[in-house]
């Protein structure tokens, strides 16, 4: 099928309904933008203003020692007094409910912290919409995955000065621009076999955010062929606030081509409408 085939009407629709439903989950009561402020625990018990307790890291993991009159909600049973969350794996988090608000706690980058987020966060209730370019067919781009013969760990930065995120690379995805051929490595995606790119373009920094983009990218077929559709480059947390740990791009997937596609700087960045 070819860019003139598509039924532009319908193509439109689709990714307003799948936009409409991306910026619905972004703008959940206990989402990203509910966030108040991102801790980062050590051995000594520390109280933070917008959490109940005393939170410290150690050789049981995440502990908290609430005091009298205080209680977390963890796995739908009320939490008082001292209790060990134990071991965060990396990239996990839990969420204790508290009142209205979770607090989640969680590990990046080989440290525990402890993010609360309130429904009632000025970001959040603020929040109206991201912008982004037009939906365009001609940015749905063929693609090809060359699968690495073992997954390799790559070290990222992160949006966080001096931390950093290893992830797995099962291979990388070439797709082709203006007659141009890239080849951008893959992360595992959010459903089984698929894949995720992060990257940077042209663009980044003047129209889209300068940290990086995300393209989900459903598992290849048979033959190794991949859909790349950029209209839905979808902005990393970080494009919104300063509490998210984001992973930046590797270097290879920094591409010197502007992709026109998808979401742009958030109007909470300064961005326009």
């Amino acid at each position: 099928m070819t860019v003139q085939d598509v039924d532009r009407v319908s193509f439109a629709e689709e990714w307003e309904r799948w936009h409409r439903t991306h910026e619905q989950a972004l703008a959940d009561p206990h989402g990203f933008l509910a966030i108040t402020s991102l801790r980062w625990l050590s051995p000594e018990p520390t109280r933070f203003e917008d959490a109940p307790g005393a939170w410290s890291s150690g050789p049981e993991g995440v502990v908290v020692e609430l005091a009298d009159g205080e209680e977390l909600t963890v796995d739908g049973t009320a939490a008082h007094g001292r209790y060990v969350f134990g071991t965060i794996a990396e990239r996990d988090s839990v969420y204790a409910g508290y009142g209205d608000a979770v607090i989640e706690i969680a590990k990046r980058g080989g440290h525990d912290i402890v993010r609360p987020r309130h429904p009632g966060n000025p970001l959040r209730t603020a929040f109206t919409h991201t912008p982004a370019y037009a939906p365009d067919p001609r940015w749905v781009r063929a693609g090809r995955y060359l699968p690495f013969d073992e997954p390799r760990a790559i070290t990222v930065g992160a949006a966080v000065e001096g931390l950093e995120h290893v992830y797995d690379a099962p291979g990388q995805v070439e797709f082709e621009v203006a007659g141009e051929t890239y080849r951008l490595t893959a992360f595992n995606g959010k459903r089984p076999g698929s894949l995720m790119v992060l990257l940077t373009d042209a663009t980044s920094g003047v129209t889209t955010y300068a940290a990086n983009r995300s393209v989900q990218i459903d598992a290849p077929d048979d033959t190794g062929r991949v859909t790349l559709d950029f209209n839905r480059a979808t902005n990393l947390p970080c494009a919104y606030t300063d509490l998210a740990t984001c992973p930046l791009p590797p270097t290879e997937n920094r591409l010197p081509v502007a992709i026109e596609a998808g979401e742009r700087i958030p109007l909470e960045r300064g961005g326009r409408p």
